[in-house]
């Protein structure tokens, strides 16, 4: 198990300078970062990743709603091997005619991937949980309908805010998953609230046990209300020990 970082995380200091952003990300410990908006910023992006030594082996893009070879041409640039679409509002998520359509495009999404060498994904956010369709998480119902080659990341701590147990979600889901997004907190809408890994309300160490086909561990805030680089960096530090611990046992 390897972790890695969403730079969204980072966005501030990021639009203010990304070379430096990317040094200290490096200095921190991470090996590895999950861009966004990686289209906009991939040349400058992947020469602060090869200067510092670090590589992205996945990244968000907005896949259902723009120019899909734009996307997949950078992220083979930037060397990204899994595609993430990180956001589908709510809206999409209510009816099971709606999902079946999503999925239908993810699906598309990834014949046109695999030309590139790249898989495609899902992330996502509460809504996926709270609404059901058939007696099930509408995300469960959307997995259902995938092609097999399509992963999911799933945000654990989206997925307890939308009312789920994020561990007994993942056992459900199995080997679908392949990512998750690892953050802590008080398990509610505040963002600003939001802790490093272990200082919350999430099982963090359990939640990444359920996840018995994960590839990446992927560290991120949605907001923070204390220094970032602090929090990334006692998330890491906090990963990093549990692992020690756990080779140990």
């Amino acid at each position: 198990m390897t972790y890695s970082l969403q730079l969204y995380t980072l966005r501030n200091a990021i639009a203010e300078d990304l070379p430096g952003t990317i040094a200290k990300v490096a200095q921190i410990g991470y090996t590895k970062v999950e861009p966004y908006n990686f289209v906009a910023t991939a040349k400058e992006l992947g020469a602060a990743l090869k200067e510092n030594g670090l590589t992205a082996p996945s990244g968000h893009a907005p896949l259902l709603s723009k120019d899909q070879d734009e996307i997949f041409a950078a992220a083979k640039e930037l060397g990204i091997s899994i595609v993430i679409d990180p956001f589908h509002p709510a809206e999409h998520w209510q009816s099971a005619e709606d999902i079946q359509a999503t999925a239908a495009k993810l699906n598309q999404a990834a014949k046109k991937a695999a030309e590139y060498g790249i898989r495609v994904g899902y992330h996502n956010h509460e809504w996926e949980l709270s609404s059901k369709i058939e007696g099930q998480s509408a995300l469960e119902y959307f997995a259902g309908l995938l092609d097999p080659e399509v992963v999911l990341e799933v945000d654990t701590y989206w997925a307890s805010v939308g009312g789920e147990d994020p561990v007994e979600l993942l056992a459900r889901l199995g080997d679908r998953v392949k990512l998750i997004h690892i953050k802590d907190g008080p398990g509610n809408r505040d963002t600003k609230a939001q802790k490093p890994a272990g200082q919350g309300s999430i099982p963090v160490l359990d939640v990444i046990n359920a996840a018995k086909s994960l590839e990446v561990g992927v560290v991120e805030f949605d907001d923070y209300s204390e220094d970032i680089f602090e929090g990334i960096a006692q998330s890491l530090a906090y990963l990093t020990e549990a692992a020690g611990k756990g080779s140990e046992a």
